[in-house]
């Protein structure tokens, strides 16, 4: 299976599921330049944000750790620590700030 992000042009393939770790993340580069963070959380559900950490400018947010907080699947910037809600963006440290998400979904045979 193929995980795919929904860019501006459509779907856009971004890696083999099996590749992706469970509780870890992966960068991605998307064709208008800019960077996704990709995860895989331990049920095995992919999520997808924007991998800029804005409080430092740095793309690092697909090397933060995965945790849950009221139920909300995070990461946590390896930087600052900030905590990035996975399926809204908003930063559950600062209500003012949030990073992009991603529509992600699966295609072809397992």
């Amino acid at each position: 299976m193929t995980l795919e992000l929904k860019v501006a042009d459509g779907w856009l393939a971004v890696c083999e599921l099996s590749a992706l770790t469970p509780g870890r993340g992966v960068a991605a580069l998307l064709p208008d330049g800019s960077q996704a963070a990709v995860f895989l959380d331990r049920a095995g559900r992919p999520y997808a944000i924007g991998n800029r950490d804005p409080f430092t400018g740095a793309q690092v947010l697909s090397r933060g750790l995965l945790g849950r907080a009221a139920g909300r699947p995070f990461v946590a910037s390896p930087l600052l620590k900030q905590r990035f809600d996975l399926e809204s963006g908003r930063c559950l440290d600062d209500e003012e700030v949030a990073v992009r998400t991603y529509p992600v979904r699966t295609a072809g045979a397992s």
